[in-house]
């Protein structure tokens, strides 16, 4: 990393820190685990209600206790930032598109 690239930074909106917890019962920890244990293979996600710009890509990953997320975000190359959509436990189907495509 040079001198004039920022840190990588990560941002939760309240909005998804809520749907995180209540609705996934996923921590931040483990959000950050799921990266930090990624392979590198991302998928985009071009599905027409999911687009946007720049995409939103996703990965699964595990987080160090071995419970696999799969993470969908948005990385906004100019500012370094990842913001964070969602992170839940990936259903068969989306396991088995990542293994196939990723």
């Amino acid at each position: 990393m040079t001198c004039d690239e920022p840190e990588l930074e990560f941002r939760f909106s309240d909005q998804i820190l809520q749907k995180l917890d209540e609705k996934h019962g996923v921590t931040i920890e483990e959000v950050y685990e799921a990266f930090e244990n990624s392979d590198g293979r991302t998928l985009t996600d071009t599905r027409e209600r999911h687009k946007s710009n720049p995409p939103t890509e996703w990965f699964i990953s595990q987080t160090r206790k071995g419970r696999n997320l799969k993470v969908c975000y948005v990385f906004d190359e100019e500012q370094n930032i990842i913001f964070v959509k969602t992170a839940y436990e990936p259903n068969a189907e989306e396991v088995r598109i990542f293994n196939k495509f990723a």
